[in-house]
């Protein structure tokens, strides 16, 4: 699930750089801005910053052990030699 702080900040920000005559509208947009941020990050295909460093730790010990077997295979090799 997306980090729903970072949206809230964004909307924030975008609508704090709206003109002062129209911050009557401020909440307003900003929860319109809120709304379209979540729907458009929505439909991207991300994940989480624990997911990717969970996959991460994986490709890490799928690596480890890729390396752990050529160095087998090569010694088994040497060895057939």
């Amino acid at each position: 699930m997306l980090n729903t702080k970072f949206i809230d900040d964004l909307a924030r920000q975008i609508s704090g750089s709206i003109p002062s005559g129209a911050k009557g509208l401020q909440q307003d947009l900003e929860k319109n801005i809120r709304t379209l941020l979540q729907g458009a990050f929505a439909k991207l295909d991300l994940v989480t910053r624990e997911e990717f460093d969970a996959q991460s730790q994986v490709l890490l010990r799928s690596r480890e052990k890729l390396q752990q077997l050529e160095k087998m295979v090569a010694e088994l090799k040497a060895r057939k030699s």
